[in-house]
């Protein structure tokens, strides 16, 4: 009994020699993405494309994909950094989409009240049709469709990353997917703050549920916000865009059961074998997103104790609280999904690109233009009703 205990402590230490040089790797590619982004913000705000106190509307993960990338195509990656890089892929990227879940609180939900939730259903559901109809009339990928679907109508990148497992996306589809989604939130996030003006010029609220709708990634819709109030004084904007775009990430856990069953009946239906095609329910649902939904719980009781009681969870006081739940998310978001993230780089070898070709960016280009005429038709006709 002791032998096979020392030969499973032996097999254990073996694969962690094994797994430590991919991961060493994927820390750098992040830690260099993470400081070549900010370094970018810096310079947007110093040539006054950003405001003052922006920060960059280029997230690290996305550097870190390039980075990745380059590395793989140019010197090439040692075979000694494969199972450490597959290891940063697939259970890195669980942590931080679990640990994601304490940055949103079911409460913030409620302040849009019944007419926003309405609001933000109907953005993301023209996101998931157009991107996935188009998919289908330009013959693309179907995995690369759902992938880009996720991305436009839910959180951009985060939505992309819990995404990809569930349907076995390849990494150049990943790869493909993060930059279509950050090149139009990127164009969304500079010239929608001037379209919300034109448009709800005297009302804050509209023009924050705009931005917080039609704009892909949460620090896009940040970066947006500012913009807005920094070219028309209303700060308001900023808080509005960003609860829209907190209660718009929520949906993540009910959209990838949604798009996952719909890719496995799809590719049911390409194979002839629909019963044998699509998974059970069950499994349609990862159990990283119900992690994410344990910690999203954990922090709406605890922002509900500190709201009712003083301290969370009748122990915790409120600065100690917030401490908590902002550094395991930034911890989430920028480290396990950022090592997740250069993984894909890292894998991602430039052949694999082979005949995707530019209609992806076409399907992206018209879900987002899709998702900006849907928010902006209906925040013009409903948005009255709703109060924050």
């Amino acid at each position: 009994m002791r032998l096979k205990e020392k030969e499973k402590v032996t097999s254990k230490g073996n694969y962690l020699i094994e797994i430590l040089p991919g991961i060493i790797i994927c820390l750098i590619v992040i830690f260099i993405g993470i400081y070549l982004a900010e370094l970018i913000g810096v310079v947007l705000v110093m040539l006054n494309v950003l405001p003052e106190g922006s920060s960059s509307p280029v997230s690290g993960i996305f550097v870190a994909i390039l980075i990745g990338i380059l590395i793989r195509n140019s010197v090439g990656l040692h075979k000694m950094f494969f199972k450490g890089v597959t290891f940063s892929v697939k259970y890195a990227l669980r942590a931080g989409i679990i640990l994601l879940g304490l940055r949103l609180s079911l409460t913030e939900a409620l302040k849009l009240g019944a007419w926003g939730l309405p609001l933000i259903i109907a953005c993301i559901s023209c996101g998931l049709a157009v991107t996935l109809y188009f998919t289908k009339k330009l013959n693309q990928s179907n995995r690369l469709g759902t992938l880009i679907a996720c991305g436009t109508g839910i959180c951009g990148v985060t939505a992309i990353m819990a995404t990809a497992p569930v349907v076995k996306a390849k990494d150049n589809e990943i790869s493909y997917a993060v930059a279509n989604i950050t090149i139009f939130g990127l164009v969304g996030m500079l010239f929608y703050p001037y379209l919300a003006h034109t448009f709800f010029a005297s009302d804050p609220v509209k023009a924050g549920l705009f931005l917080g709708t039609a704009i892909h990634d949460t620090a896009q819709v940040t970066g947006a916000a500012l913009i807005y109030n920094q070219m028309y004084d209303m700060e308001k904007v900023i808080d509005v865009a960003t609860v829209t775009k907190l209660t718009r990430n929520l949906f993540i856990i009910a959209v990838i059961p949604f798009v996952s069953y719909l890719f496995f009946k799809t590719e049911g239906k390409r194979e002839g074998e629909i019963a044998n095609a699509l998974p059970k329910w069950y499994k349609l649902i990862p159990l990283f997103v119900i992690g994410f939904l344990l910690l999203a719980l954990l922090r709406t009781i605890g922002d509900m104790t500190v709201a009712n009681t003083g301290s969370a969870f009748g122990f915790l006081a409120p600065s100690t609280w917030k401490s908590f739940y902002e550094s395991w998310s930034s911890f989430g978001s920028t480290y396990m999904l950022g090592l997740a993230m250069a993984g894909v780089g890292l894998s991602t070898n430039f052949k694999m690109f082979k005949g995707l070709g530019l209609k992806p960016f076409y399907i992206g280009f018209i879900a987002a233009i899709s998702v900006g005429i849907v928010s902006l038709t209906l925040i013009s006709l409903f948005g009255h009703l709703i109060t924050i």
